[in-house]
């Protein structure tokens, strides 16, 4: 009877064997799934955070690019300014350069009296200027200024050496021929040219807001003069843009 008894336990158990292997099995493969669902969620995650920091960096890319255009769009516009004013001022140059000519034959016949070219005389750094030989007029004026410092002709001479200097670029010569000219002669024919080269030359190195003082200034201290006019419309063309 104990045999009997050894005997079917012992086949119970080995028939138990199998069936607690498969649980075991199951529980090692639900384990492996969890895993696998965790490294799935995880680069899930990553994937979904990726996108959000590539949209992100589109938004931020579309906007970079909408304010770069809006820049080009400014300089442009700059650019377009500067040559018209800068053609409106040769063509004033050369309107005044005629007269000062027709005004100077007037007088004596200056212009035949042999004096016209003599390196150093007011004509000669008139007809560089006219030539646009900038810096070597800019030279001669000075150099008829400093023999000439009671001559008539001084303010006219100061604006005309501002003037050379400013296509020269030398803003800092410019700004003193022209200070001395409103300095000096505030109520000459030259002082609202003067005031307005003077606008020019804070305009090229970048002095915006005392640019438009002085142009404000100018409209105001010469309302009738040409330039005031021509500050008037670079004012309303700086304000529309």
């Amino acid at each position: 009877m104990k045999r009997f008894l050894s005997l079917a336990a012992l086949a119970a158990l080995f028939l138990a064997g199998p069936a607690q292997a498969g649980l075991f099995d199951d529980d090692k493969a639900r384990q492996q799934i969890d895993a696998l669902k965790q490294e799935v969620n995880g680069r899930l995650e990553t994937l979904n955070n990726a996108q959000f920091e590539l949209s992100n960096q589109n938004e931020s890319l579309k906007a970079d690019i909408a304010r770069l255009r809006g820049e080009v769009e400014v300089l442009q516009n700059e650019v377009e300014s500067l040559k018209t004013r800068q053609r409106d001022f040769y063509l004033d140059l050369d309107n005044r350069m005629r007269q000062f000519e027709a005004k100077n034959a007037a007088q004596a016949g200056t212009s035949n009296s042999g004096t016209g070219n003599v390196p150093g005389s007011y004509e000669s750094a008139l007809a560089l200027l006219k030539e646009g030989r900038a810096p070597e007029a800019l030279t001669q004026f000075d150099t008829y200024i400093g023999n000439n410092p009671d001559n008539e002709n001084l303010p006219d001479a100061h604006f005309w050496a501002g003037t050379a200097a400013l296509q020269a670029k030398n803003v800092a010569s410019a700004t003193k021929h022209f200070n001395a000219v409103l300095g000096r002669w505030p109520k000459s024919s030259v002082a609202p040219d003067a005031m307005l080269g003077l606008a020019n030359g804070q305009i090229i190195i970048g002095d915006q807001r005392n640019a438009r003082q002085t142009l404000q200034t100018l409209i105001t201290r010469y309302p009738s003069s040409n330039a005031a006019k021509t500050a008037k419309q670079h004012l309303a063309s700086s304000s529309a843009r």
